[in-house]
């Protein structure tokens, strides 16, 4: 399934990063058109190409841009019928006010993300999480497709063969800010897709200024799966956004990167331990190993555990790559729990 490899392994994220040379992960940036409301002399890194005036720019209707893996891609100038792939993408569009014509599934479930409901109401749904219905899909008449970060080279060839403004939008390590504003460039809107991150900023800034006594507190954020507790590295995408907050990590959790821990046996429970405990599930079956572990001595020996800090949280947000929807929950999910105002 694959739900279990969002976010990185520490053995998937070792080798991704051999494909992550330097500034790959900045390529979506780097194509831009001539038209529309994002242009390259915005303050991003984006910067104009040869590339893009031999698409056509703004009297073709075309513009090209790189996508997360380096492949220069023409898409339309201003995209109309914009399939997502992955929750990650959907969060990213509806944050531009960009309404798709169809989606998948949320990570883990079999509809759409909770969180999305209201803003995706009588979208077509094309599929579960990268695993589009190509029949539904080419229903959709797509001129662009944005497939997440889509490994898998038979799908993206057929994808490809229903319109080649087929983009892969998320490296194995990029953050979702850096993807964030390599679809707004993708869909023209990149000067808009960095004031919404300039405004999430200031938004986890204040709300982290907001908290008393737990102003600066130790999380731990961890996902339960079927086989034992994986704890989030910092740069995952809820550890990344208790860091904007100001929080900080336990020191087991403590690690640079984007990825979870293996699952943790009962004698290691003690890693999950914090301040304020933030407990996650994906599946049923992570949520019957949560709740059976709970009535264990290790588990109720935790200090957080003993001093009712422990949060149950929306797995299907906290353990995905992260948008800016998304990571609004999170902002507040954190201030109700640690008391912000």
């Amino acid at each position: 399934m694959p739900f279990a490899r969002r976010p990185l392994s520490p053995v998937r994220r070792r080798a991704a990063q051999a494909l992550a040379v330097s500034g790959a992960a900045a390529l979506l940036l780097t194509g831009c058109g001539s038209s529309g409301s994002s242009s390259s002399s915005s303050g991003s890194s984006a910067a104009a190409s040869p590339a893009a005036d031999a698409a056509g720019g703004g009297s073709g209707g075309k513009r090209t841009v790189k996508d997360a893996t380096g492949k220069a891609v023409e898409v339309p100038a201003e995209p109309k019928r914009i399939v997502t792939l992955t929750q990650e993408d959907l969060d990213a569009v509806l944050a531009l006010g960009v309404r798709p014509v169809g989606i998948t599934n949320g990570q883990g479930l079999a509809e759409p993300p909770a969180y999305l409901k209201d803003k995706v109401q009588g979208i077509p749904v094309v599929g579960n999480l990268l695993q589009p219905v190509m029949d539904k899909v080419i229903a959709a008449k797509p001129d662009l497709i944005l497939a997440g970060d889509m490994q898998d080279e038979q799908v993206l060839k057929q994808l490809r063969e229903i319109t080649p403004a087929t983009l892969v939008t998320m490296a194995p390590t990029d953050d979702w800010k850096l993807a964030f504003r390599g679809i707004g460039n993708a869909v023209n809107k990149l000067d808009q897709a960095n004031k919404v991150i300039g405004d999430y900023d200031a938004k986890a800034a204040k709300a982290g200024a907001g908290l008393t006594k737990n102003k600066g507190a130790a999380v731990s954020i961890v996902r339960w799966n079927p086989t034992g507790p994986s704890w989030m590295e910092k740069k995952q995408f809820a550890g990344g956004v208790a860091l904007d907050m100001g929080l900080t990590r336990p020191a087991a959790q403590d690690k640079d990167g984007n990825a979870h821990s293996p699952a943790l046996s009962l004698e290691k429970l003690n890693e999950i331990d914090g301040d304020w405990l933030f407990l996650s599930t994906l599946t049923d079956d992570g949520k019957a190993a949560l709740k059976d572990v709970q009535s264990k001595p290790a588990y109720q020996e935790l200090g957080a555990v003993k001093n009712n800090h422990a949060v149950t949280v929306d797995g299907s947000v906290w353990s995905t790559r992260g948008g800016p929807l998304a990571a609004d929950v999170v902002i507040g999910d954190f201030a109700k729990a640690l008391g912000g105002n």
